[in-house]
């Protein structure tokens, strides 16, 4: 049967609507003209809802904008087929490449583009980085941590995307900019505000010395950008004032308590002489009073007799008196000779509290201290951490040659190149004599093995001067990396025994234990 021509159709349509007596809407012309042309007509291309889409897509990465270029040059052709490779598309850059069929029609536009991942071993390493921002931030930013959280999760997905990495990586480093500048001026006002304390206790201390140059050392400490290992350092300084304030108030209350007691027994010696000679006042004057009244010698004689008694009786109470006072004034001498000592056996003692006073490293206290505080950093992290033992080659000869003196002098020499050689976080401690010991954070066991082999290189080319003369310093040294169920003594022990080592086979030699 011929078809018959659409503006019969048209004709025909109208007339029904006139005869069903139906609205003209264009539904009910619609449907009309399919039922008198015998099939249905294909829906109208959804223009405007498409382009709606076309705006909130997502469009940040190059494979993106490429694909909302096609998605729009469809939606301008009324081209379904080409909106459908669009969508393909899309779904793609969600699915790794071996989920990819290869059946699947490409693009008009061009070869379909394999979405590109992360490798996962730089996937996790983003992950812990993220993990290891976190804690620093302000925990009262609950979107950063949310954003990073987030990222961590997707991260440790198999082989996530690099186009979504890129994306929420933008979202959290931006929000990280904020967060990061808010600690920076939290930073900056604690440290300001611990300068100010520190000036307030050295104001307070003026005239306590050890007290005021450790507030010094401490305002000097913070005047500078603070790491963990200083913060660590000024926290241990301020530990040892508030330990010398709390013990010099004791001492003082002690001693004004002690004073106080030695005043009231002084005062009560008084008291009883002044008594003791009042009563003797007033029987000498009796006596001179019956003297003055008397006749005969009968009596005479009993007034004589309590002369004499009262004189005794005084003169027995001076001497007890004046014994008791020497006593009093020889405890108060030797109290006061015991504090002036105790003082600076206690300033003696805090002065070097953790540091060698020669070689300004730390000594076997404050050495303890750092040992234990990087060891459990190492087990919580879990990273390698490595101690060196070195022991100074032929120093009893140069001591012996040019003096105890030009021998202390190269510990220093030694000791200074160390500090400027060595990292930041590199820690030295003088362990007795000629022995140093190195800690070593985050430093395995062939990486401790070079950073000692390459002092021994960099101290051979700085001679120690002593006069004309070049003296030549070398070192002989064991490293050992702690193990997990080790203790920083254990560990200690096999550098010595690696020290000793290196000693036997010729000397200026690095062993690992």
């Amino acid at each position: 049967m011929a078809q018959r021509p659409p503006s019969d159709i048209a004709r025909e349509t109208l007339k029904q609507l006139a005869v069903r007596r139906l609205p003209p809407t264009p539904e009910n012309y619609q449907a009309l003209y399919d039922e008198i042309a015998g099939h249905r007509s294909p829906a109208p291309f959804p223009e405007g809802p498409l382009r709606h889409i076309l705006r909130i897509i997502p469009g940040q990465t190059p494979a993106q904008k490429r694909l909302l270029d096609q998605f729009e040059a469809a939606v301008a052709l009324h081209d379904w087929s080409a909106l459908q490779n669009v969508l393909v598309g899309y779904a793609k850059l969600g699915l790794h490449p071996q989920e990819i069929s290869v059946a699947e029609p490409p693009a008009p536009a061009g070869p379909t583009t394999l979405a590109v991942v992360l490798p996962n071993e730089l996937a996790e390493q983003i992950a812990r980085m993220v993990e290891y921002t976190l804690p620093a931030l302000d925990s009262e930013d609950v979107r950063v941590h949310m954003l990073g959280e987030q990222l961590v999760q997707f991260l440790r997905q198999p082989q996530p995307p690099v186009s979504t990495a890129q994306l929420m990586l933008a979202n959290f480093s931006y929000r990280l900019s904020f967060a990061t500048e808010d600690q920076a001026a939290i930073r900056s006002t604690l440290l300001e505000l611990l300068h100010m304390v520190f000036e307030n206790i050295a104001a307070l201390s003026a005239d306590d010395q050890w007290l005021s140059g450790q507030a010094e050392a401490l305002m000097a400490a913070t005047a500078q950008t603070l790491s963990l290992r200083r913060l660590d350092d000024v926290r241990l300084r301020l530990k040892d004032v508030i330990f010398k304030q709390t013990e010099a108030k004791g001492r003082m209350v002690e001693a004004q308590e002690q004073m106080k007691e030695l005043l009231a027994i002084f005062i009560d010696r008084l008291a009883a002489l002044s008594r003791s000679s009042g009563n003797y006042q007033e029987q000498i004057e009796r006596c001179a009073d019956l003297l003055g009244k008397a006749t005969t010698l009968h009596q005479i004689t009993p007034v004589l007799k309590e002369v004499m008694a009262a004189t005794r009786a005084m003169a027995l109470d001076s001497r007890v008196a004046h014994g008791e006072l020497s006593d009093l004034r020889q405890r108060t001498e030797e109290k006061q000779a015991e504090m002036a000592r105790l003082q600076q056996e206690l300033d003696r003692v805090s002065a070097q509290a953790r540091h060698d006073p020669l070689t300004g490293s730390l000594n076997r206290k404050g050495l303890d201290e750092v040992m234990e505080r990087e060891l459990a950093r190492a087990r919580r992290q879990g990273t390698p951490l490595c101690l060196a033992l070195l022991d100074v080659d032929n120093f009893k000869q140069i001591n012996d040659r040019l003096g105890h003196d030009i021998g202390d002098a190269a510990l220093v020499h030694l000791a200074d190149v160390v500090r400027e050689i060595m990292r930041p976080q590199d820690m030295l401690g003088r362990y007795g004599g000629e022995e140093f010991v190195l800690v070593l954070p985050d430093t395995s066991l062939p990486q401790g093995v070079e950073a000692m082999q390459r002092l021994q290189r960099e101290l051979s080319t700085r001679f120690f001067m002593q006069g004309p003369e070049k003296v030549l310093i070398t070192f002989s040294a064991g490293v050992a990396e702690i193990e997990l169920d080790e203790t920083s003594t254990e560990a200690l022990r096999r550098a010595d025994q690696g020290m000793y080592l290196a000693k036997r086979s010729g000397k200026n030699r690095v062993m690992a234990a």
